[in-house]
C-alpha cells in the first residue's frame, strides 16, 4: 500500500476513535435508549478515554524496547508500572499481577468480568501493526487480552483486530465480519451473537426493535459486556452502510458501554474511509491527544498525528514473542479462602431486630478457590442464612472500603459491628461502582479483622454469586490482604 494511504488510514483509525469515544463517553453506563445527534455537550477537546489511553501505553512500552515484542508479561508489566485504573476486570489483573498470577492466568483466575469490554476496546492497535493480515493481528490481540481477560473476553478483541487489520485491503462489511468470525471459535458465544445480529439486521432492520433483540438475547446485568455490547456494534456497522454520522449515532443510542462501541465503530469508519469522517465531526475535538491521569510514567506523544508516526514506525520493528505463554500453572492451593460456616435460622429479612443472625456454635470449614465463588441456591433451606466467618490481615492502619456483592440476601458484620446488607440484586463487584448497601468505607487498623457475612438466596435463584474483598478507599484498587 502507498505509504501515504496507509498513513492516513491509521490516522483515520485514531480519528474516528477519538470521535466516538468522546461522543460515548457523557453516556457511558446509561441504559439507553438514547436520542443523539451530535455532541452533547460540545467538547473542546477530544475526551480522555482507555479505549485509547492503553493502546497508546502499549506503544510506547514497546516503542522504548530495543527489539519491540508483543508479549503478555511486557504488557502485564506495563500494568504495574503505568496503570492506576481499579476498574473492573483492570483491578482484578492488576491485584493478579501483584500477587504473581502470570497471564494468562492473570485475567482467569477469579475474575467476574471476563467477559468484560476492556479488550475489545483494545483492538486498533494491534490491526495497525499487523495491516493486511488478520491472523497475526488476532495472535497480538490475545498477548493483550489475557492479561485481564478469557473467553469470550479475549475473541471480542481477536475479532476486532481482525476486522480492523483485513480494512486495510477491504471495505465490503460482510467480508470484513466474515474474516472477523475466522479467527475464533465458532462455538463461542460471540461467534454466535455476530451471526445472530447479521440475520437479524437482514430481516428486521429497525434499530429500536433490534436493540430490543440484542438486550433479550444477549443482554448482561454488566454494562460492559463485550457480547451484549458488540452486538450494537455490528448493528451500528450493518444498519450504517458506511455512513460515519448514522452509523455512529446508531452505536451511541443504544446506551450501555455506549462510548467503547462508538469508538470501535468510528475507529473502523475510519479506518476503511478516512474521508468519510464529516469536518463537524472533527473541529471540536481537534488534534490533540489527551490522556486519563490514571496512565502514569511515560511520555506520551502530544498529537495524534504523532501517535500516527509512532505506530507506523513500530510497525516496521515489533515482533510476537512466540515464546510467551510459556509459563507453569500456579498452585492454586496457595490462593484458597476458607471460611467458618455454619447455618442461622428460623431468619426472615424484613425483621432484624427480632431475628438478630449470628454464628452457630458448632461451625463447618468451607474453602473457595479465591474472592468470587457461586453455590447452587438447591443448597439452601428457604429459612435460613449461611453464615461465613473470615478473618483477614492488614499490615497498616489504613482507611479501606469493604465489598460483598452478591445477587442473593445479604447481611455483613465487620469486627462484631453490622456493616450493610439488602434483599439481593445485581451483581457489579468493583469497587468504584459496587451497588448501594454492598460496600462500607471505614478506618481499620493494622492487624487482624473479622468478616462475618449471611446469605440467603431469593426465590428463583438457581446460583448464588458473590465477590467479597478490601479495597483502598481513594483509589479503589484491591488491598491484596492475606486471608486467614
Amino acid at each position: 500500500m502507498d505509504a501515504a494511504l496507509f498513513r492516513k488510514k491509521v490516522m483515520g483509525c485514531w480519528l474516528g476513535k477519538a470521535v466516538g469515544g468522546t461522543l460515548g463517553q457523557p453516556y457511558e453506563g446509561c441504559d439507553g435508549p438514547n436520542d443523539l445527534t451530535f455532541y452533547d455537550p460540545v467538547p473542546t477537546d477530544m475526551v480522555p478515554n482507555d479505549d485509547l489511553d492503553l493502546q497508546v501505553l502499549w506503544s510506547c512500552v514497546m516503542d522504548a524496547m530495543e527489539q519491540p515484542m508483543v508479549d503478555r508479561h511486557v504488557l502485564g508489566q506495563a500494568w504495574l508500572d503505568h496503570v492506576d485504573f481499579p476498574w473492573d476486570e483492570y483491578g482484578i489483573a492488576i491485584r493478579n499481577l501483584k500477587m504473581g498470577i502470570p497471564a494468562p492466568y492473570s485475567g482467569s483466575y477469579d475474575n467476574w468480568f471476563t467477559e468484560g469490554l476492556g479488550a475489545a476496546i483494545r483492538s486498533e492497535l494491534w490491526a495497525c501493526l499487523a495491516p493486511g493480515n488478520p491472523q497475526l493481528a488476532a495472535r497480538f490481540a490475545y498477548e493483550d487480552a489475557c492479561v485481564d481477560h478469557a473467553a469470550d473476553g479475549i475473541y471480542a478483541e481477536q475479532f476486532w483486530s481482525a476486522v480492523e487489520s483485513m480494512a486495510f485491503a477491504e471495505s465490503d462489511l460482510d467480508k470484513l465480519l466474515d474474516t472477523g468470525l475466522s479467527v475464533i471459535p465458532q462455538d463461542c458465544r460471540f461467534a454466535d451473537m455476530v451471526r445472530d445480529v447479521r440475520q437479524q439486521c437482514v430481516s428486521n432492520p429497525d434499530p429500536r426493535t433490534l436493540r430490543k433483540h440484542i438486550l433479550e438475547r444477549w443482554g448482561s446485568e454488566s454494562f460492559t459486556n463485550c457480547v451484549m455490547n458488540g452486538g450494537f456494534t455490528v448493528m451500528a456497522l450493518m444498519l450504517g452502510k458506511g455512513d460515519f454520522s448514522k452509523s455512529i449515532c446508531l452505536a451511541v443510542n443504544c446506551g450501555r458501554d455506549a462510548d467503547c462501541s462508538t469508538a470501535t465503530v468510528g475507529a473502523l469508519l475510519g479506518l476503511i474511509d478516512p474521508d468519510c469522517m464529516d469536518p463537524k465531526w472533527l473541529a471540536p475535538i481537534g488534534r490533540k491527544l489527551v490522556l486519563n491521569k490514571g496512565i502514569r510514567n511515560i511520555q506520551a506523544p502530544a498529537t495524534i498525528d504523532k501517535f500516527t508516526d509512532l505506530v507506523i514506525s513500530l510497525g516496521k520493528r515489533v515482533k510476537l514473542n512466540e515464546k510467551a505463554g510459556e509459563v507453569p500453572e500456579p498452585d492454586w492451593s496457595r490462593f484458597t479462602i476458607s471460611a467458618d460456616c455454619g447455618w442461622f435460622g428460623p431468619w426472615f429479612h424484613q425483621d432484624d431486630n427480632r431475628f438478630a443472625p449470628k454464628l452457630p456454635e458448632q461451625t463447618f470449614r468451607k474453602s473457595f478457590p479465591g474472592n468470587f465463588a457461586t453455590l447452587p441456591g438447591s443448597e439452601f433451606p428457604h429459612d435460613k442464612l449461611l453464615m461465613m466467618r473470615f478473618r483477614f490481615e492488614l499490615e497498616e492502619a489504613r482507611l479501606v472500603r469493604i465489598m460483598f456483592n452478591t445477587n442473593a440476601n445479604s447481611r455483613v458484620w465487620i469486627d462484631g459491628a453490622y456493616a450493610f446488607g439488602r434483599e439481593g440484586g445485581r451483581m457489579a463487584p468493583s469497587f468504584h461502582r459496587a451497588p448501594c448497601n454492598q460496600f462500607k468505607d471505614m478506618e481499620l487498623a493494622a492487624g487482624t479483622h473479622e468478616f462475618l457475612a449471611g446469605i440467603a438466596p431469593l426465590d428463583g435463584i438457581e446460583t448464588i454469586s458473590f465477590v467479597f474483598g478490601v479495597s483502598d478507599r481513594k483509589s479503589k484498587q484491591w488491598i491484596p490482604v492475606k486471608w486467614l
